[in-house]
């Protein structure tokens, strides 16, 4: 297991006197896939925007590559849960990608902007639709192009927020793998509730419902995270209520 490059410590996040994330303690390490799951309102997002600086801690302590999350930020690629794009919009898949090392209005784009496109591309095998039109792309391909967006910086980290989620079930499997390319070069926190995903393709996870009940391998952590909320890992993983499960 690589290195640590995130560390959250005691972490409590408050909204309107509630806690939204309480006693967080996480470790995230390079060259890893780290899967997220919980039920929706558990405080998954609200974890990822703590981590990218946008949210910050009411108690705590959390240190992104050495740093804090705001100087730490640029070293991370972020893909949120919705992405609000105009499709119809008259841009193709390329400049769609090149908008991610965008730097400022009166800064152009230099070759090295552009060669990180084409590496971002093959990257995510989208080389071949650079001239398509981005409102004449399937779901998946999608996607995979705004991850080619965020990681066309070459980040460190790559942030996650249910990016199967508008992708049909027969490319998943295209999709995953390419994670696992993507896992040579930076860590991966996939928020998902795809179980699948997380008892094949991660290597730890995180059962998150405002505290953080397990984190660590997912051999031990299915089982234990079954056991804890008393209900199959697939019913926990689309989002049941943690109150629901127990019976309450």
């Amino acid at each position: 297991m690589g290195r640590e490059i995130v560390s959250l410590k005691d972490l409590y996040v408050y909204f309107n006197n509630t806690v939204s994330l309480g006693d967080i303690n996480l470790s995230i390490k390079q060259n890893t896939i780290l899967g997220i799951i919980g039920p929706n309102g558990g405080g998954k997002t609200t974890l990822l925007r703590v981590i990218l600086g946008l949210i910050k801690p009411d108690k705590g302590e959390i240190r992104v590559f050495g740093k804090t999350p705001e100087e730490g930020r640029k070293f991370i690629g972020y893909l949120p849960q919705y992405t609000i794009f105009d499709h119809s919009f008259p841009l193709n898949v390329f400049e769609v990608v090149l908008m991610g090392r965008y730097r400022g209005i009166f800064k152009d784009y230099s070759k090295e902007d552009k060669a990180a496109v084409i590496n971002a591309l093959k990257t995510v095998s989208m080389l071949e639709f650079k001239d398509r039109q981005i409102g004449r792309l399937s779901g998946g391909q999608l996607q995979r192009v705004f991850i080619a967006r965020a990681i066309v910086r070459e980040p460190k980290l790559l942030l996650l927020d249910e990016p199967t989620a508008s992708i049909d079930p027969e490319m998943q499997s295209a999709f995953y793998d390419m994670l696992l390319k993507l896992k040579e070069k930076m860590a991966v926190v996939l928020i998902t509730h795809d179980v699948g995903a997380v008892s094949v393709y991660v290597d730890e996870i995180a059962c998150l419902n405002r505290r953080l009940f397990y984190h660590g391998p997912k051999e031990e952590g299915l089982e234990k995270i079954e056991e804890m909320y008393r209900c199959p890992i697939d019913l926990i993983s689309h989002g049941v209520p943690h109150r629901v499960l127990r019976g309450h």
